[in-house]
């Protein structure tokens, strides 16, 4: 049995890791992650195979070319990102639902390559104030940074209206539940 895409966007501080591990272990889901590639070296403990698969960039380049991958982005200056369609097939054809944490851009990639396989959810936080204020909270920017995620955040949630679903989070365990029963209603369809 094949299992279906979940794609899950949004800015950085609307609560999409939250939301994503309060229902990665719904059985009923049957949630799986796939294994990003990146073109960084390993840092820390992290293990190929297991956090990410770490390729030399010009390797990442050339599965580029031979059209390996399904999404990528080049993050920074010779550091490259993405989702290899073989890992989407590993998890997919076990059985599993794929679930994909994922950048704007790489979501509309992936729905655009799977069509009526994959479920696009947007994530948007209340308010504009109310994602600065969360990101605060954070205290872990400096003001500059702060600002550069803020007109980041602006320009991801103007892509919002491309997904197949808007879940605004103004409460988590509302915005959990809507996103876990949007993902039954649309695996549940055949």
């Amino acid at each position: 049995m094949n299992g279906k895409i979940i794609i899950l966007s949004a800015p950085s501080g609307t609560g999409k890791s939250t939301i994503i591990s309060r229902i990665i272990d719904d059985p009923e889901l049957r949630l799986g992650f796939s294994i990003s590639a990146t073109s960084r070296a390993p840092r820390g403990q992290e293990r190929d195979g297991v956090e990410y698969y770490f390729i030399t960039t010009d390797e990442f380049k050339a599965r580029v070319e031979r059209g390996e991958f399904v999404e990528w982005e080049e993050v920074y200056a010779g550091t490259c990102y993405g989702t290899l369609r073989s890992e989407v097939e590993r998890v997919t054809s076990s059985g599993h639902n794929l679930i994909m944490d994922i950048d704007v851009k790489g979501g509309l990639n992936v729905k655009r390559a799977y069509g009526e396989r994959a479920l696009a959810i947007f994530i948007l936080p209340p308010s504009r104030e109310e994602l600065e204020r969360r990101l605060r909270g954070r205290g872990t920017e400096t003001e500059e940074r702060l600002l550069a995620r803020l007109a980041k955040a602006d320009y991801e949630m103007s892509f919002a209206d491309s997904y197949d679903c808007r879940v605004i989070n103004d409460d988590i365990d509302r915005a959990s539940a809507e996103v876990g029963q949007l993902i039954r209603d649309f695996i549940a369809r055949d």
